[in-house]
Formats: structure tokens, C-alpha cells, sequence
């Protein structure tokens, strides 16, 4: 089983996801963010957490399960947390201030 597509996905406070057909929706403080699921791929909601699970084996269902669990899950940082970049400069002769 993929190591990555088995894990849960935790839906933090103020976050609502709804399922409808094979479109997943996303709603949180920041905006809202949709994704087509393959119709293969079961998506789930239970218990605050959102599972993804496959029909089979197959390569390319092993494949898409992976894939769709880590897109899920990066909607529900987004629409949460935001998005955020760490810049590290290094070297000589750089001239950066932090505003």
C-alpha cells in the first residue's frame, strides 16, 4: 500500500470540505480551492479527516492514490496556513534586508 496516499488527512478548525461526485472543495479562512478526482479514487470524510482510498493494485492506481491524497492535502494547508517561502542568502557582496 502507498505510504503516502494511506495517511489521513487531519481538517483543521474553520476548514470545510465537501465532496460532490469526484470534485473535492476546500473552504477556508484564506479562499477556497476545488480538484477533480479521478472517478476511481474514493474520497472520503470521516471523523475530521478526509481519507483517500483506491479500488485495487494497480500500478496506476497506486499511482493516482499517492497523487490525489498529497493534492488534498496541500489544498487544506493552502486554504489554511497560506503560503510561505524561506529565502537563505549566501555568499559574499549581498545586500538584503528583510522588510
Amino acid at each position: 500500500m502507498s505510504r503516502i496516499g494511506k495517511l489521513p488527512i487531519e481538517i483543521p478548525a474553520g476548514v470545510t470540505v465537501e465532496i460532490k461526485g469526484d470534485v473535492v472543495t476546500v473552504k477556508g479562512t484564506i479562499g477556497e480551492l476545488t480538484q477533480k478526482v479521478d472517478p476511481e479514487i474514493d474520497v472520503v470524510v470521516e471523523d475530521n479527516q478526509i481519507l483517500v482510498k483506491r479500488p485495487s493494485d494497480a500500478k496506476k492506481h497506486k499511482a493516482m492514490h499517492g497523487l490525489y491524497r498529497s493534492l488534498i492535502n496541500n489544498m487544506v494547508e493552502g486554504v489554511s496556513k497560506g503560503f510561505e517561502i524561506k529565502l537563505e542568502l549566501v555568499g559574499v557582496g549581498y545586500r538584503a534586508e528583510n522588510q
